[in-house]
């Protein structure tokens, strides 16, 4: 066993790992990448297939994000925000502002571009353009943190406004917000909640729109996208009106609901139907409670380009965020993962004037938010990430994800010859393969069956890197992605499904 692994094996414990089983082999000892290609301490290359647990945007070792990362170095690579300004985190937050502001759809007709070029990092728009909502930033160090300054904001400003003595919130079932106390109490999956409850409070959870297990779908299943086929009444949404109408007779309305635009991510790579989306942020919005946007796994383009985008005023890579999809404006927005193009820890969480102004007072009023990191503003991750925006921003980087989107519509599209595919699910530039028994029945595999487990140390072995989610496969390449990586990365999961589950094709029209 290489050195490296040796000492892993002596000294680290690994995250979401079980360290028996991780113990009872070597390890890949990952040593370079670059695109989205990474080598091991063998020489042995593998494809990156989930941008190293969907954090890289743009591929390894980026000449644009590297050359910015060291031009800091050349000034400073951190200093602290508690009492100071710094230039680079500035800059950034003008651009997540301008970046976030769902410019399109409905709001697309009131909306003129005059100039499409930036100035001076500003996106110049015609007198009458709606007011930026969420126009303040506040800067912490990954996902968790991002939505646990999301939750104390909308806590205390429940509080503050009136509206709730003892805020409370509403998420999904199968949520997953992060693994920070206050994250977790508003998760709902068992198995990585349960042995925390004595820690955490309690909040109420509604029924996801998983389409492919929902109880309300009564079509049986076929070869395709189960959103695609449904046949249901919308109960999901029904169920979402029911809560907050329970919560109001109670006296004590719901402070905000959270969600993961578009696709629930741990919870299985579960994708939302069109219009579920903006359905509950209009009756999030009636009731006026506020709206959390956890766009950690979604942000930065990974949901795509989506045709009712396309407008004649507007062009598609100004949309980066889930939210935008559907018009969706929400009160806080949490970004992580991909914001420094998956180089250093940061995050944000992006909020409204009225929140920020609810924290203003006298000093002995004590109304400040008394919350913060260390690390808040990093300048070195703040150089790389407004690296990554430019990059996101460019005709370049726009056209390359048109490509790698239709580059994987296409190759997924071949998974649906192999029995044990139940489902798949893709939203842009990111997919979840659902394995079952049989695709008729979708009969589920039993956890510790670790079907999906398996079927991903099959891929590594034949040089393709990706982790599962129960029984769930990840595919979400970086932006770099070649078609021919493309395709190598579906047909090694195809052949890694057939070796561990003894899929036999299914002849064409069955």
């Amino acid at each position: 066993m290489h050195t490296p692994a040796q000492l892993d094996h002596k000294f680290i414990w690994h995250p979401f790992t079980q360290m028996r089983d991780w113990l009872a082999r070597e390890p890949i000892v990952i040593t370079s990448g670059k695109g989205a290609v990474l080598r091991d301490v063998h020489g042995k290359e593998y494809l990156d297939a989930n941008s190293s647990i969907w954090t890289n945007l743009h591929g390894h070792a980026h000449p644009k994000i590297n050359s910015a990362i060291q031009k800091q170095l050349g000034k400073i690579s951190h200093s602290s925000a508690l009492g100071f300004a710094n230039e680079p985190a500035s800059l950034l937050a003008e651009k997540l502002v301008e970046s976030a502001h769902p410019a399109i759809g409905a709001q697309a007709s009131r909306l003129r571009v005059v100039n499409r070029s930036f100035l001076r990092g500003t996106l110049k728009l015609a007198v009458g353009t709606p007011a930026l909502r969420l126009n303040k930033v506040f800067y912490s160090d990954d996902g968790s943190t991002a939505m646990e300054v999301a939750l104390k904001l909308a806590y205390e400003f429940a509080r503050r406004s009136g509206r709730s003595k003892n805020p409370k919130f509403l998420s999904l079932d199968g949520a997953y917000h992060g693994d920070t106390v206050g994250a977790v109490s508003l998760g709902h999956i068992d198995l990585f909640h349960k042995a925390y409850s004595g820690l955490l409070f309690k909040t109420d959870k509604v029924a996801a729109p998983y389409c492919y297990r929902c109880p309300h779908n009564q079509a049986k299943p076929e070869r395709g996208d189960a959103r695609d086929y449904r046949k249901c009444k919308f109960e999901c949404l029904k169920a979402v009106e029911q809560k907050f109408s329970a919560q109001r007779k109670r006296k004590n309305p719901y402070a905000a609901m959270i969600v993961e635009p578009l696709m629930q991510g741990a919870a299985g790579m579960i994708v939302q139907p069109e219009g579920w989306l903006k359905r509950v942020a209009e009756i999030v919005r009636n009731d006026g409670a506020q709206l959390i946007a956890d766009e950690v796994m979604t942000g930065f383009g990974r949901t795509g380009f989506f045709s009712e985008l396309k407008t004649q005023n507007l062009e598609l890579k100004t949309a980066l965020f889930a939210c935008q999809r559907e018009n969706v404006q929400p009160d806080f927005m949490a970004l992580a993962k991909g914001m420094t193009g998956g180089y250093l820890p940061m995050a944000a969480t992006l909020t409204t004037q009225k929140v920020f102004d609810a924290f203003l007072g006298e000093y002995d009023e004590f109304k400040t938010f008394f919350h913060g990191h260390s690390f808040t503003g990093n300048q070195l991750g703040s150089a790389a990430a407004l690296a990554s925006l430019e990059i996101l921003q460019s005709p370049q980087s726009v056209s390359v994800r048109k490509k790698l989107q239709e580059n994987l519509r296409i190759e997924l599209n071949k998974l649906w010859a192999l029995p044990n595919v139940g489902d798949i699910r893709q939203v842009g530039l990111m997919a979840g393969i659902e394995l079952v028994k049989n695709w008729e029945t979708r009969e589920p595999f039993a956890l510790r069956e670790r079907a999906g487990l398996r079927v991903c140390e099959a891929m590594a072995k034949r040089g393709v890197l990706t982790r599962p989610i129960g029984n769930v496969i990840v595919i979400m390449p970086p932006y770099c992605t070649t078609q021919k990586q493309t395709a190598t990365i579906i047909s090694t999961l195809a052949d890694s499904v057939a070796e561990i589950l003894g899929s036999k094709i299914i002849p064409s029209g069955q």
